[in-house]
């Protein structure tokens, strides 16, 4: 069962566990350089407007409303990272851009598989900011439209076909949780709340390097429920055509990464303690940047300017403290 509440999504698994539950928001953010060099965790800059697709299906493309789920909107070349909250009960979540796996670069299918891993371990993994391209590094998602060869689908596929994301969770089996678990809490990460022409609903393209691991699964395939499972559709729309659809103007656009760490304020750095992460994929890595796809294109991607972050800031996972020297 799937909810929208304060703009954000909540799955319910009350048939596999009363505390199954597991939140997902969508969070605003600096749009990392696009320079091949690799940044810590830029901030949320708050949520993402979620709409209901059935509250306006009539002014919306008919696909999505056989699809149904929510859409958000986002401005050409913004960007965005996913957040995972809740009450602390395992989820495994697959995440894909366009029908395309965010940690495998595979297509889309139903199911987990565990060679290679396709999916994250929720509450371990706290956020998704992009596409796994390495082992410890992700590709930021950027939203670009469809049809002009930049999103992960288009580069793979060859297609401009589904644009947006999708999202499934498979809850932990009741008797695993039971036998494992008691009460755990997991450190957020630090939240900030602080005319363009319409076009084709968009998709989402690689963007810059950041750090970023995606956890290996501890518990093994076969502690998830794969009987139980919610799936959303999370359709985007550019700022315009969000306008013309809801009446509502979307968010500004953020400030660009450089003015952010400019006037000294903090990006993040996530700590796993020993966690192992996934080996990345071959397929994502060999993507092209949007930064890269706008030069052959002969155009240049602005707001792109090489940020210096100043104030990094831990959070999350375990730390070890420096002894220092005896007195």
């Amino acid at each position: 069962m799937i909810s929208l509440e304060n703009e954000t999504l909540t799955l319910r698994f009350p048939e596999v566990h009363a505390r199954a539950t597991c939140e997902i928001s969508f969070q605003r953010t600096l749009r990392i350089p696009d320079d091949n060099r690799e940044y810590p965790l830029p901030p949320g800059l708050g949520r993402f407007p979620l709409c209901h697709v059935d509250d306006y299906a009539a002014r919306l493309p008919a696909a999505w409303q056989a699809h149904g789920g929510v859409f958000l909107p986002m401005h050409q070349s913004e960007a965005m990272w996913i957040n995972f909250t809740g009450q602390p009960y395992p989820m495994a979540i697959k995440v894909a851009a366009g029908k395309i796996n965010a940690v495998t670069g595979e297509a889309w299918s139903r199911g987990l598989a565990d060679d290679p891993q396709d999916y994250l371990v929720v509450p371990d993994q706290p956020w998704l900011d992009g596409f796994c391209v390495s082992k410890g590094t992700i590709r930021q998602f950027v939203a670009m439209p469809l049809g002009q060869g930049f999103t992960a689908e288009e580069q793979l596929t060859g297609q401009a076909e589904h644009g947006g994301l999708q999202i499934i969770a498979y809850p932990m089996k009741a008797k695993v949780y039971k036998e494992l678990f008691g009460r755990r809490v997991e450190e957020a990460r630090g939240v900030l709340y602080c005319p363009e022409a319409p076009a084709r609903e968009m998709g989402l393209a690689p963007g810059g390097l950041m750090r970023q691991e995606i956890y290996e699964d501890d518990y093994g395939i076969d502690a998830w429920d794969r009987s139980a499972s919610s799936r959303c559709f999370v359709h985007l729309l550019n700022s315009a055509q969000y306008h013309s659809v809801t009446g509502v103007h979307a968010p500004t656009m953020p400030p660009t990464a450089k003015d952010y760490s400019d006037a000294g304020l903090p990006w993040f750095e996530h700590y796993g303690g020993d966690k192992a992460a996934v080996e990345g994929a071959g397929k994502l890595a060999g993507l092209h940047s949007v930064a890269a796809k706008s030069w052959q294109q002969g155009k240049t991607l602005t707001g792109n300017e090489p940020a210096q972050p100043q104030v990094v800031k831990p959070v999350g996972g375990r730390r070890l403290v420096r002894e220092g020297e005896a007195l």
